[in-house]
């Protein structure tokens, strides 16, 4: 009974690395086909939550210590917290240093900070 229950969970945990492997090549490939910088951003952060989240999984199913899978446990609540918030960092800031989204992509191309204060500043010179 002990033979089968480790083939079954040896599987299972293959089966997550595998999948989340799989996972972090296709996010790789979505990285390579956007068109801009903020269409990538979100590939990105795919990768870093689902792949890492099935590879940690089947790691901490290999594990044999109950300190390795509160370690791994660890490493994915740093991940899920830190992945997203840096990447929304990125975006703002690239935004903010007027870098444009692409107008033939897949967003709409909505002017950057530096446009919108050049805007303002014509509209006010306008007025005087």
């Amino acid at each position: 009974m002990s033979e089968v229950l480790d083939f079954l969970l040896s599987a299972l945990s293959w089966i997550l690395l595998v999948s989340g492997s799989i996972w972090c090549i296709v996010g790789a490939v979505g990285i390579l086909r956007m068109p801009d910088f903020y269409a990538r951003t979100h590939p990105a952060t795919m990768i870093d939550t689902l792949g890492a989240a099935l590879i940690l999984a089947g790691l901490a199913l290999q594990a044999t210590h109950i300190q390795v899978v509160i370690k791994l446990a660890i490493i994915y609540w740093l991940i899920l917290i830190s992945s997203p918030t840096s990447a929304h960092a990125l975006v703002k800031a690239a935004y903010a240093g007027g870098l444009r989204v692409r107008a033939d992509g897949p967003t709409i191309g909505l002017p950057s900070k530096r446009e919108r204060d050049a805007q303002a500043k014509r509209a006010k010179e306008g007025n005087e």
